[in-house]
């Protein structure tokens, strides 16, 4: 399979405060890399900072989804990781999701790659991320990295497509070429999940599934779900939790 040369938008880290860490952020369905870096920049935590202001030694890498036809509305075109029938009913017709998820989780492989042999410390200062159909992608994308282990994984309001299987049923599905042949990148690598209750799209219960098909991995998930904040990353609690569980992970001695 060809990869898929993704445009990225990026944001460098700050003049004099070194490359730590690499966040690849990945969007949702129907929206653009720079609109998605430019909203991120304005969800903030109490003291109103981003997560970018937060963190001057990240560089954060925004990956940009193929525009892909949309099967339920023939002349149509989106920027979607990969094409769904009824968002409310995922498992209607769901082999639909799985030209455009191969596609999609290939190319963020290929990007993976390029962004580790820029950092010191390679894969384990990688962080994946991704909200709504990012998350789907991102969370695929680890259970086929043949590698010991990335950073983290972050996911918000998102979903796993092909739920309920075994990590190796899972990667089956995809037939990607280069896949482990164990759980170790999931079992080593620690996992921040969010959600909130009233998400109007992606359904409180498919981002459980999430977070119990990781949990059922062997994976070290550390969740919370929000009473409210619809469909994005709950402000400014979420952005507190997520800058925290950094923190936690990157940032302390004891994780160097």
């Amino acid at each position: 399979m060809k990869h898929h040369h993704l445009k990225c938008k990026i944001i460098n880290p700050q003049p004099g405060a070194g490359h730590t860490h690499t966040v690849i952020f990945l969007h949702g369905r129907g929206d653009t890399a720079s609109a998605f870096a430019a909203s991120i920049a304005i969800t903030t935590d109490s003291q109103n900072c981003a997560l970018p202001e937060l963190f001057p030694s990240i560089r954060w890498v925004f990956p940009e989804s193929e525009r892909r036809p949309l099967a339920r509305f023939p002349k149509e075109q989106m920027n979607q990781w990969f094409d769904t029938w009824d968002i409310q009913n995922l498992s209607e017709r769901e082999e639909l999701q799985l030209p455009g998820l191969r596609e999609s989780v290939d190319s963020i492989r290929a990007i993976v790659e390029s962004e580790a042999a820029l950092v010191d410390g390679g894969h384990t200062r990688i962080i994946l991320a991704g909200i709504s159909q990012g998350g789907a992608v991102a969370a695929h994308t680890i259970i086929n990295l043949d590698i010991p282990r990335l950073g983290g994984l972050m996911t918000f309001c998102s979903r796993f497509p092909y739920p309920e299987r075994s990590i190796e049923e899972t990667r089956k599905i995809l037939g990607l070429e280069g896949v482990p042949t164990d759980g170790q990148a999931v079992l080593n690598t620690p996992v921040h999940w969010q959600h909130c209750i009233d998400d109007p799209l992606v359904k409180i219960e498919y981002g459980r599934q999430l977070r119990d098909t990781f949990l059922a991995f062997g994976a070290k998930v550390d969740s919370k779900e929000h009473e409210e904040g619809g469909h994005w990353i709950q402000t400014p609690e979420g952005t507190e939790l997520a800058a925290s569980w950094l923190k936690e992970h990157f940032f302390t001695e004891a994780s160097s």
